[in-house]
């Protein structure tokens, strides 16, 4: 079987995947090499079903809880669990009893135990939330191996669009390029920054609530941080602004005062698709079959979507129609 797959994002290449893992002959489009055009280069790579919960449907939880052991499968030795540490300062204790009422399977830590996982964060928050099933990723690690180990496969990566006709079926995982086309697809900002620091260790992702906009940092290894990302109901592509820019820096500080001495190292800003139950869909239309929507999901569904798109061609008794 010979299959097309439109876009080298999260989504392009775990379709790819699931379907070169069942012996499709796969080639990928994308006429932006180096993932230059793909909102989940910018993307934090939380797994964290049950604190995206606090926002998300019960069906996030369910289709994203064994991401990690998706990923693992795919890429061994790329994932760490190491769970999710929920924070509020002082004034916002109330943020943290509401996110606790939203959620589950996360433990209330005190002062004691916050310092005992997170010591540079000792002395600085009283209570925390702790979901210690969860667990994070390196987006721009994850997406270029699963690159090299596509191309390793025989997976085909061409930037001209080949002829359609030489295939059985085409993937389009394209995403926010398919904003007003796709109905009901809308583009949800988000805007993020790196920072790199030697006075501030983290071993997992802490999120940091606010009542407008709660945050999260990343550790990526080596002095350096992800911190996201804002969630702005525009399609506005152009670079992060002063306000959002403002805002990030100021909810890093808030986590350590040590952030302040930060260098920025890089800032960014990207479209993420989204339908309005903010919920991804795999479609199919003949030979076309499309998986959008991931909204700020994405590398923790995009596995259970990208087999489900599979599904769609490789089990006899799946047929036509769409599924959600």
């Amino acid at each position: 079987m010979r299959v097309l797959v439109k876009g080298a994002g999260v989504a392009g290449l775990t379709v790819a995947h699931a379907l070169a893992a069942r012996g499709a002959e796969v080639t990928v489009f994308d006429p932006n090499p180096g993932f230059s055009a793909a909102a989940s280069w910018l993307a934090g790579g939380m797994l964290a079903p049950w604190c995206e919960r606090e926002s998300a449907d019960e069906a996030v939880l369910r289709e994203g809880k064994d991401a990690p052991d998706r990923w693992e499968a795919m890429l061994p030795g790329e994932v760490k669990r190491n769970g999710t540490l929920v924070l509020a300062p002082a004034r916002d204790q109330a943020e943290l009893k509401r996110f606790a009422g939203r959620t589950t399977g996360y433990e209330w830590l005190d002062e004691k135990r916050i310092a005992a996982l997170e010591p540079s964060l000792a002395g600085r928050f009283r209570q925390a939330l702790f979901f210690p099933r969860e667990a994070h990723l390196d987006p721009r690690r994850a997406m270029t191996a699963l690159r090299e180990k596509l191309i390793a496969c025989g997976a085909a990566f061409v930037e001209t669009l080949p002829d359609e006709q030489d295939f059985n079926h085409i993937f389009d995982c394209t995403g926010a390029t398919r904003i007003g086309e796709t109905a009901s697809l809308r583009g949800v900002r988000g805007e993020m920054l790196y920072l790199r620091t030697d006075e501030v260790t983290l071993d997992r992702p802490v999120r940091l609530l606010h009542p407008r906009i709660p945050v999260y940092i990343v550790p990526r290894g080596g002095g350096l941080f992800m911190v996201g990302a804002t969630m702005i109901e525009t399609e506005f592509a152009g670079p992060i602004t002063a306000r959002s820019l403002m805002e990030l820096l100021n909810a890093a500080y808030a986590l350590h005062p040590a952030f302040a001495d930060a260098t920025v190292v890089e800032t960014g800003a990207g479209i993420r698709p989204a339908f309005r139950d903010n919920f991804p869909r795999v479609e199919r239309h003949g030979k076309l079959i499309s998986l959008n929507g991931l909204y700020r999901h994405g590398f923790l569904l995009a596995p259970a979507m990208a087999a489900r798109a599979a599904d769609l061609v490789f089990n006899t008794d799946t047929a036509g129609g769409h599924t959600s």
